[in-house]
């Protein structure tokens, strides 16, 4: 073949794109076959760049987890009581109704949002330049990570995604670039665990009050720096402690080795096409679970039916890579089954309980980092003690 050597596309530019086909009798015959006929040429079909869509989503996202974190994070104004020397809350009384508002902190809370924020998205982003980097080495075409923002909702935020073209990579390449996302984020998201409980108290929960489930790996965390958590008592979460609980769950809710989950990616580059009737298994007993769970009253359960209606939109089946015969080698075949199996000590099927300990809430100390649950320490009996001028000790 004959003719000039063409650069090598852009995968950004053939992301989501196809090739189109094109006839052309004019072409000189040597510039593309020899055969005495119609030429054929390959071109890709160039589309308007994604790289402002991206960029958009970013933003979005962006101020969806601050307008998040603040919420979660409201932060007591407090002084020191000259009486007993004790930090206590700062409390505006209605004169008319006698019932008491605790003032909030404003610089302090934008503060915890601005915490909660920035530690979140540096955790998506790292799991997905793990994706996108690997891609970009294979020479697999994918977009840069799309943000969802969820302006709704404790989180801020419902993760990020890349759209990769299917069929480009065979089984090694997807598999580097499937495992590459949820190790990257957790390189982030252990580390800001870790700070959050060196930087957190152990508290006791009020009756009824709501909390996040820790994931094993959360609780023996907690055990190694504080002490074990007894019935009844829960860690006081900080913004950066709660931005990676989110990143500890979002990986174990991922690896889930379902369809293009990236557990579904790393199991079908483990097993085969033996992955699609594990997948099929995993989904249908999820459903029967949920369906259970909720026939037994447990409502909170039917907050998965969002989750399972995506996936199966998305399909449990795995596409074939472009070579399912290329070898792993023993050292990705161990890694891929001890990160599936993070799933055990990362995901919790009931991200929030209610609390039933009878012990009032006693709070050590109002550090600088503060959680909401720290208002919720504001019942009847606090209002009460305020009417008789008793300070409320933090």
């Amino acid at each position: 073949m004959n003719g000039e050597p063409q650069a090598p596309l852009d995968p950004e530019e053939l992301s989501g794109s196809s090739l189109r086909l094109e006839t052309d009798a004019t072409l000189k015959s040597d510039s593309v076959s020899d055969v005495g006929c119609a030429s054929i040429a390959i071109l890709p079909v160039r589309r308007r760049s994604r790289k402002w869509l991206a960029l958009i989503l970013f933003l979005l996202t962006c101020a969806s987890t601050f307008y998040a974190g603040t919420g979660q994070f409201r932060a007591p104004m407090t002084f020191i009581d000259p009486a007993t020397g004790k930090r206590v809350m700062q409390i505006e009384v209605d004169r008319a109704t006698r019932r008491g508002k605790i003032l909030i902190d404003w610089p302090q809370t934008l503060l915890n949002g601005l915490a909660y924020a920035t530690s979140v998205l540096a955790i998506l982003m790292a799991h997905e330049m793990g994706h996108y980097l690997q891609a970009r080495r294979y020479q697999v075409p994918a977009s840069l990570p799309m943000f969802i923002p969820m302006p709704f909702g404790p989180l801020g935020t419902m993760g990020a995604v890349i759209v990769q073209q299917p069929g480009a990579a065979d089984r090694k390449s997807m598999f580097d670039i499937a495992i590459s996302g949820p190790l990257a984020g957790l390189a982030v998201a252990l580390p800001l665990n870790w700070w959050g409980i060196q930087h957190s108290y152990i508290v006791k929960m009020s009756p009824n009050s709501v909390g996040w489930t820790n994931p094993r790996i959360v609780e023996w965390m907690i055990a190694w720096i504080q002490r074990p958590l007894q019935p009844g008592e829960d860690i006081l979460f900080n913004p950066i402690l709660f931005a990676g609980w989110v990143g500890i769950f979002i990986t174990g809710l991922n690896l889930m080795p379902i369809g293009q989950l990236d557990g579904g990616h790393i199991l079908y580059c483990l097993v085969g096409r033996r992955a699609h009737s594990i997948a099929r298994m995993l989904y249908f007993g999820a459903v029967g679970f949920v369906v259970f769970k909720v026939v037994q009253g447990h409502i909170e359960y039917s907050a998965w039916t969002f989750m399972l209606v995506l996936v199966w939109i998305m399909g449990t089946r795995h596409p074939p890579t472009a070579d399912d015969r290329m070898p792993l080698g023993k050292t990705r075949i161990v890694l891929g089954w001890l990160t599936l199996a993070f799933i055990i000590i990362g995901f919790v099927s009931v991200p929030m309980y209610e609390s039933q300990a009878p012990e009032q809430p006693a709070v050590e100390s109002l550090g600088p980092l503060s959680r909401s649950v720290c208002l919720s320490t504001w019942n009847e009996e606090s209002s009460k003690r305020f009417r008789r001028r008793e300070p409320i000790a933090k």
